[in-house]
């Protein structure tokens, strides 16, 4: 294991503790549904028990005459009075509850039961009888009933599928091919906190405490959906107990809540449960792909094609749309992809660490390892052989990419030259070793944001911005720029955020929050400078009077010259300001000169780093994995992994290892547990539960070690940062089954790899 707090090299910053880890051990951190309300009542939801079809009866007075209850809202007291959702933006779905009869999903919402007690409310929805005229539902890919469509005309969002170059060609004369399918299943989110909603209303004004990666923008549809301004909602999400994706998009859930406060008079908090959370919530949308690899024997890509089918609603054209990672990847001679979705009964799918890279990445470093096998050749060097600092289908330069570093690094360190290459070769006992290898890679993100920083005469710095502590540290980051920046100690910098009331900042997600919130910092506190400089040359007392601005620093509370110095509390006293207060708005390369006022209407301009004309930005990493397959029971440990990245500045070693470890546990995760199984009859998810939800526990994770590559690109934005905390773990579970492979022999494609997998191998 590396250390906690990794020695800092160059272009990193000090490992600082968490400013808020004391509050999160103590207890003193208040999530949403632990912030005290008064008068409160509770609301249960109750969902449908069929996938697809229609409701023929509702019968609630069983309910209604429950002691305690208060209310059951159903299309009656709703319909029309809500105003349905559009889907994209910061809407999940636009599968809204209560508008109709139609059932379009399983655990869809049919009705909400208002009680004094969470008791009380429990059992009323137990007694909410439904008649159901059911239809034949479409579950997967390959059901009967699923319709495919193309991607490009079935969204707007994906502009067309990568290409260049005449792939059939090239493959007919490629010396070497590979052709193979990979399959990644659907997964769902089980945050620790559980998802909620508390809305409680103040006259006509509206505030909604709800765990959220996006409050600006959810501030703006929830006014939608209820048809008031946006002025008179307010929504506050401190801190989140995991997210990940799953709190980005606002779900109907959220205005169904604040409408029922608004009809009873008195604020009301839905907790949903475990079960629920598994058809009310977004999660990793199942996908399929097929890919062809052809190469020289010397080991040169000539032609490359990528086919990915992925699960959506029967409503919602959501993208994963992955491929605009993986034909940017190599060296590719020609480049041929497609993205299909394949609409089915289903809810909605959403965002999920590293949505497109993760399932995509994975199918393609697994073919990348096949085709190092087919050619003979170390899967290091066969990578080495087609990296490029060109993108291959513009031909547009990545800002930087150290990733042959990271594999250099991490194969040290993961003495991967001990490897055998012959399966099966390595033994312990009765155990099998197998090593392997994957590259990971996320696009460098950035997004307009707006900050609020205030410097006083006592030394303390207020930073107020409406980004979100997602477990991140994004808190930590912030306070360390804005110290760094002027001069004091990170101590005396308080952090605001979480809040509607405060400066928009954008989704906490794509791993860009870093990036634009302390570019953003970074600008409001140059500012700051420029007018406390002003004020002390300007000044015709004080030891700075007409000393040069440009030779002017900050330090220990003090601005400093070449030749004299002095407090930056007795330049503002002289002033006569008690403090300097600046409102900052950052708008990165590629934005609308509109991007943050159009932030304050809740529409978000992501610049992707895929997006730019003349160069990319991407974070990259290189992952290794040793396990261990028992000869005759055919379990599978992980006893340990190395991961190199690379990812510009890095403001703090400890969370960005945090993060990274974090991510590589999850692809752990997904290659060997996780799936979200399903009735294929009823297209009903079966293992809603901890309890048949496989995950990790500490016993499946041994020894992780994270190296943090120094790498200088001050290309990719103000602050040189690149996204980490979707990085860890796109390369994990290709890494994985390519150690399966070397162990047994045997080559897993679908995932996850458990032991009915391996069984009947040698």
């Amino acid at each position: 294991m590396v250390d906690a707090a990794p020695t800092p090299k160059e272009n990193m910053g000090q490992p600082v503790p968490r400013i808020d880890a004391r509050l999160k051990v103590t207890g003193g951190a208040r999530y949403p549904a632990d912030i005290p309300v008064s008068n409160l009542a509770y609301g249960v939801l109750v969902t449908s028990t069929i996938a697809r079809g229609r409701i023929t009866a509702l019968d609630v007075e069983a309910a209604r005459a429950t002691p305690g209850i208060i209310a059951v809202l159903t299309e009656n007291e709703v319909k029309g009075r809500i105003a349905k959702p559009e889907f994209g933006g910061s809407n999940a779905t636009s599968i809204a509850p209560l508008q109709g009869a139609d059932i379009a999903h399983d655990g869809e919402i049919i009705a909400l039961v208002v009680g004094e007690t969470f008791e009380a409310a429990r059992e009323g929805a137990m007694l909410v009888h439904v008649d159901y005229a059911k239809e034949t539902p479409s579950t997967s890919l390959y059901s009967q009933g699923a319709e495919t469509v193309a991607a490009v005309d079935a969204s707007k969002r994906f502009k067309e599928d990568p290409k260049v170059g005449n792939f059939d060609e090239n493959l007919a004369a490629s010396q070497v091919k590979i052709e193979a399918d990979y399959f990644m299943p659907t997964q769902h989110h089980n945050p620790i906190e559980l998802f909620s909603t508390t809305a409680a209303w103040n006259g006509d004004e509206l505030v909604v405490y709800e765990p959220s990666q996006n409050v600006t923008g959810w501030k703006i549809e929830i006014a939608k959906q209820l048809k008031i301004d946006p002025e008179r909602v307010r929504v506050v999400s401190p801190f989140i107990g995991g997210a990940f994706g799953s709190k980005g998009p606002i779900t109907p859930r959220t205005a169904l809540v604040a409408y029922a406060a608004k009809l009873l008079g008195r604020p009301v908090r839905c907790v949903v449960s475990r079960m629920q959370s598994f058809t009310t919530m977004t999660y990793r949308a199942e996908t399929r792909h097929h890919i062809e690899i052809g190469a020289t024997q010397d080991g040169r890509i000539t032609a490359f094609k990528h086919e990915g089918f992925e699960v959506t609603s029967r409503p919602d054209p959501y993208l994963v749309g992955g491929t605009t990672a993986t034909a940017l990847m190599y060296n590719y001679g020609s480049v041929l992809t497609k993205v299909s979705l394949v609409k089915t009964d289903r809810p909605t799918p959403g965002y999920m660490r590293s949505p497109p890279e993760t399932p995509y990445v994975y199918a393609l470093e697994n073919a990348m390892d096949e085709m190092a096998v087919a050619l003979n050749m170390d899967p290091v060097e066969f990578r080495r052989i087609n990296d490029t600092m060109v993108e291959p289908i513009k031909h547009r330069r990545f800002t930087s990419r150290s990733l042959m570093t990271c594999f250099d690094a991490a194969a040290s360190e993961f003495r991967w030259s001990e490897r055998k290459s012959e399966p099966g070769s390595m033994r312990e006992g009765d155990w099998l070793i197998g090593m392997g290898c994957a590259t990971a890679i996320y696009p460098t993100n950035i997004a307009p944001c707006a900050v609020r920083v205030r410097l006083t005469a006592d030394g303390r710095v207020r930073v107020q911005t409406a980004s979100h502590e997602i477990g991140t540290g994004i808190r930590t980051v912030a306070a360390q720029v804005a110290a760094e920046r002027l001069g004091v100690a990170t101590e005396m910098v308080d952090i605001e955020m979480g809040d509607t009331i405060l400066p928009p900042a954008p989704v906490a997600g794509g791993s860009n929050s870093t990036a634009s919130v302390c570019s953003a910092i970074m600008k409001a506190c140059d500012e700051i400078l420029d007018q406390l400089f002003y004020s002390a040359s300007s000044s015709k007392e004080g030891a700075l009077s007409k000393a040069r601005v440009d030779e002017m620093k900050v330090a220990n509370g003090e601005v400093v010259s070449e030749r004299a110095s002095e407090k930056i509390a007795d330049i503002l006293s002289r002033s006569g300001e008690g403090a300097i207060e600046q409102y900052t708005e950052f708008l990165p390369e590629g934005a609308s000169p509109q991007g943050v006022s159009n932030l304050y209407k809740g529409k978000l301009e992501m610049i992707g780093g895929e997006s730019g004309k003349q160069a990319i930005r991407f974070a990259f990493g290189a992952e290794f994995v040793e396990v261990w397959v028992h000869k005759h029971t055919r379990e599978i440990r992980v006893p340990r992994i190395v991961g190199a990245f690379a990812g510009g500045r890095i403001i703090n070693p400890k969370t960005a290892r945090s993060q990274l470890m974090g991510g590589m546990i999850w692809g752990i995760s997904s290659a060997l547990h996780e799936a979200t199984e399903f009735d294929h009859r009823e297209a009903r998810v079966v293992n809603r539960d901890l309890q048949d939800y496989l995950v990790p526990v500490n016993a499946d994770i041994k020894e992780v070690t994270v190296i943090l590559v120094p790498e200088v690109d001050d290309k990719v934005n103000p602050a040189g940062v690149k996204g980490l905390g979707e990085l860890g773990n796109v390369g994990t579970a290709a890494a994985i089954a390519s150690a399966v492979y070397n162990a047994t022999g045997k080559r897993v494609r679908d995932l996850p790899i458990r032991v009915d997998t391996l069984i009947g191998e040698a």
